[in-house]
């Protein structure tokens, strides 16, 4: 390394040799880890402030500082900052190089007292996920009151309900939207107990022994907004659980979002015409004039692979390494950043699918048939004192009957299903009601009308 590059390289005073030029550009994160500009300057102000207590900086070194990380902040945030690629590997060498420019080396050169970058680009991190978290908190918010909406206004609407993807029982489409929203509710509840690992503070451990001028963590903490402190020094520059952890909730989340959305591209297509995507969530085709395609939804259905891959490769990426810091952590950044960048927009776009698809009522109800009432009938049976397991038998053989003669069971008429089971009375006919049907589920998180309305002012409670 040459005297001149090494002058400039946090790391460079025991290295005399030139480093490879590619072996510069494979170590660098600056690419990446200036999205952490903003922390960085808080981190470093907050870390001074703490140090004019120390008795390492003087009060007008500290203003000084200050001055000069708040004019940095405000190079990056108008695209004026000038990254020096040959010394610029990360954006704690970018800030620092930058402020001994502005108010000098040597008052500069005291910044990073007893500081590592260990514990600055964990800092860093730290401040940036908790900041994505709450953007994230609101925008799940916002998708669950579109649910909870949609499902309190749309109640009359009738459905086939499926297992096995096949048709099982009627249910509402209320019902439905709010099997999802369930799921949703709970990834909301994990997404609090994720931050509330993330917002701990590792600043003021050094490089994993702890700092040795007896700095106040518990004050920089306070002033970044922590709730507390990483107690082990070895642990706070090391842990890189709190991304692993965002990430394996990221991957639920886009799971349950990947479940959605597939149910709504079958739900979409010709064959069910359920729903109808809205132009602004659709596109067409190059060749195929006729073609409406839900890209949204494949979309968001494919993203929730991209995002389990990141987690289950920084998993294994770390499950490997020695105590304390590798420079295998920093291949914690990208997935961090780029998993909640696609989160965000994945739930900004389920969001607008939602808000705006249309429902075709008729299709649903047309789609219902007869033989979803077969439980119905077996119900029937029970409530005149027949064991169910004897009653599923009867409805099956009236299944059996309905299809050897070609005809819905409702057309059986009474008198053929007497000749399956005498205790079938005239009555047994009113059993082939939809409405009944649903209204017949009341047992609480059933989807009878009354059910489903507290289930939505459960969720509208939730959100307020």
């Amino acid at each position: 390394m040459a005297a001149n590059e090494s002058s400039t390289k946090l790391w460079g005073g025991r290295f005399t040799g030139s480093i490879d030029p590619l072996m510069m550009t494979y170590n660098a994160s600056l690419p990446f880890d200036r999205a952490f500009y903003a922390e960085d300057v808080r981190g470093s102000i907050a870390y001074a402030r703490a140090n004019t207590h120390t008795g390492i900086l003087t009060s007008s070194e500290f203003s000084a500082i200050q001055t000069g990380l708040e004019q940095i902040e405000q190079e990056w945030k108008t695209n004026k900052f000038q990254i020096k690629e040959e010394i610029d590997e990360d954006i704690h060498t970018a800030n620092e190089r930058r402020l001994g420019e502005i108010i000098g080396k040597e008052t500069a050169g005291k910044l990073h007292t007893g500081r590592s970058r260990n514990d600055q680009v964990a800092t860093d991190m730290r401040l940036w996920l908790r900041n994505r978290i709450t953007e994230m908190q609101g925008h799940l918010k916002d998708l669950l009151r579109v649910f909870a909406a949609r499902a309190g206004q749309e109640m009359d609407a009738l459905m086939p309900g499926y297992t096995h993807l096949q048709p099982a029982q009627p249910v509402r489409w209320s019902h439905f939207l709010m099997s999802h929203a369930e799921s949703l509710s709970k990834d909301l509840d994990r997404l609090s107990e994720v931050q509330s690992r993330v917002n701990l503070s590792p600043l003021g451990c050094g490089a994993l022994a702890g700092n040795p001028f007896n700095v106040d963590r518990r004050a920089i903490a306070n002033e970044l907004g922590f709730d507390g402190l990483i107690a082990n020094s070895m642990s706070a520059v090391s842990d890189r659980d709190f991304v692993l952890e965002f990430l394996q909730w990221a991957s639920m989340l886009m799971n349950h979002i990947s479940r959605f959305a597939e149910d709504l591209i079958i739900y979409s297509s010709s064959e069910f015409g359920f729903v109808s995507l809205s132009d602004a969530y659709s596109t067409g085709s190059s060749l195929m004039p006729q073609k409406r395609n839900p890209d949204s939804l494949e979309l968001l259905r494919g993203k929730a692979g991209r995002v389990l891959g990141q987690a289950t490769g920084l998993a294994a990426t770390t499950a490997k390494l020695p105590s304390t810091y590798d420079k295998d952590l920093q291949e914690s950044v990208e997935p961090m950043l780029d998993s909640a960048k696609t989160v965000s927009d994945s739930l900004q776009i389920a969001t607008g699918v939602l808000s705006t698809l249309s429902i075709r009522p008729e299709r649903m109800r047309s789609s219902l048939s007869p033989e979803m009432l077969a439980t119905d009938l077996a119900d029937y049976l029970v409530r005149k004192g027949v064991n169910f397991r004897e009653t599923h038998h009867v409805s099956g053989k009236v299944v059996a009957l309905a299809e050897s003669e070609r005809m819905p069971m409702d057309k059986l008429g009474h008198e053929k299903l007497k000749a399956v089971d005498e205790r079938f009375e005239r009555d047994v006919m009113d059993v082939f009601d939809f409405e009944r049907s649903v209204e017949a589920r009341n047992a609480e998180g059933g989807t009878s009308r009354g059910r489903v309305i507290e289930q939505v002012r459960a969720l509208e409670a939730k959100l307020k």
